[in-house]
């Protein structure tokens, strides 16, 4: 049996996806979870064969997620599982060892056909996603750049960013315009739209 774990926070859809997965002969789910910071944890007790991650959940994000199961327990072959088919979200992915990268409106015969495929040693991703990464480029935002527009949302204030991340009002205010002049935006605002559309947050 493939043993696979289920990171989701959308109940829902977690279960919609355990009872889809519980159909197949060779697939159980041995555990679910609804945060990221929970994955690490539960793939411990459990011993996974296959992580699916959502990435946007409580907690920590499921790229986080994917880079810290990667480091915890290297055997388990994670596939991401998402809403948002960005490129940017992709390149991080894989830069975090992630074996596959579906989308959720991919068919649902896909899905276990990609644990059994991951489990075997192959890396699955969507071609246009891939095609789109590929034109998309590297983000040009350094780590610490990416903290401070990440920190810059919701309005914060310059002090607030600068309070949060430990660095002086000018340091915050060099950061975010180089945010701004490497995403081609008007404002710190734009320029965190864009960086969120392109996966590089």
């Amino acid at each position: 049996m493939i043993r696979v774990l289920l990171a989701e926070d959308q109940a829902m859809i977690r279960e919609a996806l355990a009872a889809l997965l519980s159909f197949e002969d060779d697939i159980e789910v041995v555990a679910q979870v609804g945060r990221g910071d929970e994955v690490v944890r539960a793939a411990e007790a459990s011993g996974p064969d296959v992580a699916l991650l959502d990435i946007e959940m409580p907690g920590i994000d499921g790229l986080t997620a994917a880079a810290e199961l990667r480091r915890a327990r290297p055997q388990t072959k994670i596939v991401i599982l998402t809403t948002f088919g960005r490129p940017g979200f992709l390149r991080r992915a894989m830069e975090s060892g992630v074996s596959a990268f579906l989308v959720k409106d991919s068919p649902a015969d896909k899905l276990a056909c990609t644990i059994r495929r991951v489990l075997a040693g192959d890396r699955v991703i969507d071609p246009d996603l891939a095609a789109a990464a590929l034109a998309e480029g590297i983000s040009p935002l350094t780590p610490r750049e990416r903290d401070v527009l990440g920190a810059s949302a919701d309005g914060a204030t310059i002090a607030q960013i600068a309070q949060e991340l430990y660095l002086s009002e000018g340091t915050v205010r060099n950061y975010l315009s180089s945010c701004i002049q490497k995403t081609g935006a008007r404002n710190r605002t734009e320029a965190l739209r864009l960086a969120e559309e392109r996966g590089w947050l």
